[in-house]
This record gives structure tokens, C-alpha cells and sequence, in this order.
């Protein structure tokens, strides 16, 4: 039987890492004795797409946003990986990959063959949704594979507000 794919999407926030975690410990069983083969996929914004920049000083600009990019994304695939060794998971690959997350995760489906693709939610509302996108949603429209939207689950109202558990 040929090794399957499980492609997962990280970013830099907590859902993502949760997504990861989740992953491991329910599909992904440690060392060797795992039918998958992990593809971690960062994608990484351009700098243009934070920013625009123009008149003099535009390509210094866009060059140091682009050196801070590149560190959040290598910091990023690092926490990655030391999830993975932590599961003592070592058949992984990473990659970071320059583009909109939703079209990077679906590329990465066909590039890779994968057989799922594990994305975390952000759980954004309404009119977040409407105004960033949500990477979840575009997949599991978009991708040829199934796609699994990790959700984290809510925190109980006493870590939400302390003021609220010291109430008698």
C-alpha cells in the first residue's frame, strides 16, 4: 500500500498549533509506524500584501518586512516541528510557501497527493469571515481531498474575564 498524506496548514496562532496537536495524538501514530507521511505547509504572506509602499525608501520598506516574515515563518515551522519530535513523529516534511493560505493549502493538496488536509479554525464571525476569508471554508470547497477543520474548543468562562469567577 502506498504511504498516504496528511497536508496541515500552520500559522503563527494557537488554533493552528491545537490543529496540530489534535492531529497527532488522533491520526499519527509515533516513529515508523505510521501509514502517513506529514507535509507541514506555512503560507507566507508577501510583503506587498501587508503593506503598500511606494515613493523613496519603498524596497528598504518591503525588505525588512520581508526579512521579519521570513522569521515568523522559520519560528513558526520550528514550533512545528518540535510538536512533531515531541510525538516523537519523524516522517516530516516541511515546507514555507509565499502566497494567499488558501490557494498555498490547495496547492500543496495536489503538489503532495494528499489524502487529507487538516486546517484549525479561528472561529471568526460573521463579519470577520467577510472581511479576511476564511482559509477553512475555502478549502473544504476548494481542495480534492478531504479536509478536517480542527476546531479548539471554547475556554470556560473563568479564563475568559476574572472578574467574573470572583463574583459571590
Amino acid at each position: 500500500m502506498a504511504e498516504q498524506v496528511i497536508v496541515i496548514g500552520v500559522d503563527e496562532s494557537d488554533h493552528s498549533f491545537y490543529a496540530l496537536q489534535w492531529m497527532l495524538q488522533h491520526f499519527v501514530a509515533p516513529i515508523s509506524n505510521s501509514p502517513y507521511k506529514l507535509v507541514i505547509v506555512h503560507a507566507k504572506p508577501p510583503p506587498s500584501s501587508v503593506i503598500a509602499v511606494t515613493g523613496p525608501g519603498a524596497a528598504n520598506a518591503l525588505s525588512l518586512l520581508d526579512a521579519d516574515l521570513n522569521k515568523v515563518a522559520n519560528r513558526t515551522v520550528q514550533k512545528a516541528k518540535d510538536i512533531c519530535i515531541e510525538h516523537k513523529i519523524e516522517n516530516v516534511q516541511v515546507e514555507i510557501v509565499e502566497g494567499d493560505a488558501r490557494n498555498v493549502m490547495c496547492d500543496a493538496v495536489e503538489k503532495f497527493h494528499a489524502s487529507i488536509l487538516v486546517v484549525g479554525s479561528h472561529n471568526y464571525g460573521v463579519v470577520k469571515r467577510m472581511a479576511l476569508g476564511s482559509v477553512s471554508n475555502y478549502c473544504a470547497n476548494h481542495a480534492h481531498c478531504s479536509v478536517m477543520i480542527v476546531k479548539r474548543p471554547p475556554k470556560p468562562m473563568n479564563e475568559l474575564n476574572p472578574i467574573h469567577c470572583c463574583r459571590e
